[in-house]
């Protein structure tokens, strides 16, 4: 769906409008959550930035 987007939006977001919005959404409900990965013996993605106690 992505792939055939021609057009690259003006805000740089992963959606062009509401309704490409809510269909990521939907895509997002059904991913797996990182306790659902590592029952099944997979590795969830590393994280990507944890905030520390002094930049709360």
């Amino acid at each position: 769906m992505m792939a055939d987007r021609k057009d690259k939006p003006d805000n740089s977001s992963m959606a062009m409008d509401e309704k490409e919005m809510q269909a990521l959404g939907k895509e997002m409900e059904e991913l797996e959550t990182n306790d659902e990965l590592k029952k099944k013996g997979r590795r969830p993605d590393p994280v990507q930035h944890e905030e520390k106690a002094d930049e709360k």
